[in-house]
């Protein structure tokens, strides 16, 4: 497959609502990931326990994917999600995602938003 089909797969898989299966499936053992390039976390297990906290800390109501953009090894992806934080208010929030990926997995990702 190529980087193109692969990031295709990731978004599908978010859409269909299974972000922590298609975290399993397509990220590298070794990734590293941050929020607007700070506070990197290391390491597949540290990124998915930080996935989960995540996941079971909203209620998804719905998601989309604009823009994306593949250059070689790195992919961009404009995100919209609404979403209720537990606890919290009915909020939409936007982010673009960019990806580094080698050997068919995700490497590298940082979530730009605020």
């Amino acid at each position: 497959m190529s980087i193109r089909d692969n990031v295709q797969a990731v978004i599908d898989g978010v859409l269909k609502g299974d972000l922590l299966g298609t975290f399993d499936e397509w990220y590298a053992d070794d990734v590293v990931m941050s929020e607007n390039g700070t506070d990197e976390r290391v390491g597949k297990a540290a990124n998915r326990a930080y996935e989960e906290a995540f996941v079971n800390g909203v209620e998804f109501h719905s998601a989309d994917a604009g823009t994306v953009i593949v250059d070689g090894d790195h992919a961009a992806v404009e995100w919209t999600f609404e979403l209720t934080p537990k606890g919290g208010e009915r909020t939409v929030q936007r982010q673009v995602t960019v990806q580094t990926w080698q050997n068919g997995k995700v490497v590298r990702e940082v979530f730009y938003h605020g």
